[in-house]
């Protein structure tokens, strides 16, 4: 019962297969297991398996390898058009960094061409301005001109405006160029063939010598209208001069100067163009001429005794008929008497050449100084004379001291201002001193 309730719940049980191996007398026997019959399937399975990718590779080999190989040749093929395009891009940077220097060099000749031409000019510039500055026209310290002085313009320092590009004014413009950011030369691999324009070194070159060049057209504008300024000026004072000489019938130098173009009979060489016929050259040949002929005009003022020979003195007796104080009957008093210390300095008022000095009859000591174009000065009554005959003395000269000699009452100075021999009123020559005194020293 329980042989047979055992086969009912658990089954038959399976039997047991057995290896016999013989071999002679020798007979082997294994059995065989479930585990065994597995673990032998599984290596041959596996054995299989290894086979079969083993084939399979074998098989497919040239078409990986070829495969890896053709990836390899894109990839060197991007490379070398990698490689290219950099190269055509330094090359690219390289032709425009050339250009831009190229550029920059020429933007610097016409520069140095410009600085030439305005070095040039302020050489010729600076002598005008030198002689507009003695002549009056020009304030040395940098006061605007007074109301009493109308032909006196103010011109600013001009030679302080000078553009000079050597030195710190390259360094300058050199900064200026390098301040930039340089161009792109790495670009990204998706843009090796193409850089945008960025702002290159010609065209920051173009900005700043744009700058410089307006800037020398200015300063260049400004030296303009400073000439024409002086020019007029100096056309006006000369003109205003002889005005006041042509009064008193003095000869005007330029009328001289004419008179001396005829006499060309040892002058010669041969034609040569002249330098330039620019406007500003031209300006400057109107100044230079204005200059030349303010300075005649003013030479020739500052040569005659227009000014006051005593200023503060009070004037004891003046030009003209008067009673005579010795004889008691009128007579022509030919000068104007001023009231001087016994003692005092005289100076004359004007440079001239001592012509007579000592005793003169009724003048008793007395000097006669020539001051050419007709024109000559007297003064009397001095007690002592400290020139003689011959010397030339200039404004701040003592020529000699007051007194009471010849026919005086008392310490004066008799002055007297003789054209062509006869005694003129002084006081017509010192008004007309009034109205050049803005004009002449």
């Amino acid at each position: 019962m329980n042989s047979g309730h055992q086969h009912r719940v658990f089954g038959r049980r399976a039997q047991e297969h057995i290896l016999i191996l013989a071999s002679g007398d020798k007979v082997r026997h294994m059995t065989v297991r479930p585990w065994m019959a597995a673990l032998a399937f599984c290596f041959v399975g596996v054995f299989s398996i290894g086979y079969l990718l083993a084939t399979s590779y074998l098989v497919l080999r040239d078409d990986l390898i070829g495969a890896t190989m053709a990836r390899q040749a894109r990839m060197q093929h991007d490379y070398e058009d990698r490689i290219a395009a950099l190269r055509a891009q330094v090359d690219r940077i390289t032709s425009r960094q050339l250009l831009d220097q190229q550029v920059v060099e020429d933007k610097v000749d016409k520069l140095m061409e410009q600085q030439m031409a305005l070095t040039s000019r302020h050489g010729k510039l600076d002598n005008l301005l030198d002689r507009a500055e003695s002549s009056g026209l020009t304030e040395t310290d940098g006061a605007p001109p007074t109301p009493s002085s109308p032909v006196q313009s103010y011109a600013p320092n001009v030679k302080d405006k000078r553009a000079s590009l050597s030195g710190s004014g390259i360094e300058a413009i050199e900064k200026q160029l390098a301040s930039g950011a340089p161009a792109d030369a790495t670009p990204d691999n998706s843009t090796l063939a193409y850089v945008p324009a960025t702002d290159t070194v010609g065209d920051r070159a173009d900005r700043v010598f744009s700058k410089v060049t307006l800037s020398l057209k200015d300063v260049e504008q400004d030296q303009r209208s400073r000439v024409e300024q002086l020019t007029s000026d100096a056309g006006n004072a000369a003109n205003a001069i002889e005005t006041v000489l042509t009064r008193f019938k003095i000869q005007m130098p330029e009328n001289a100067a004419a008179a001396k173009k005829d006499d060309d009979d040892a002058v010669g060489g041969p034609y040569i163009e002249p330098e330039s016929n620019d406007d500003f050259n031209n300006s400057l040949a109107a100044l230079d001429g204005a200059l030349t002929r303010l300075e005649a005009v003013r030479s020739t003022a500052e040569s005659l005794p227009f000014r006051n020979p005593a200023v503060g003195k009070d004037v004891t007796s003046p030009f003209g008929n008067r009673r005579d104080p010795f004889l008691g009957r009128l007579a022509l008093h030919s000068g104007v008497d001023f009231r001087f210390s016994p003692g005092e300095r005289i100076r004359p008022t004007a440079p001239g050449k001592v012509i007579s000095a000592g005793w003169t009859g009724g003048y008793g000591n007395m000097v006669e100084i020539d001051h050419g174009n007709g024109i000559s000065t007297r003064y009397g009554h001095m007690s002592e004379v400290l020139v003689k005959v011959g010397d030339a003395v200039d404004r701040n000269d003592v020529i000699g001291l007051a007194g009471s000699t010849g026919r005086s009452t008392g310490t004066h100075l008799h002055y007297e201002v003789r054209q062509n021999g006869h005694a003129v009123d002084p006081v017509y020559f010192m008004n007309a001193g009034l109205k050049l005194a803005t004009y002449i020293k």
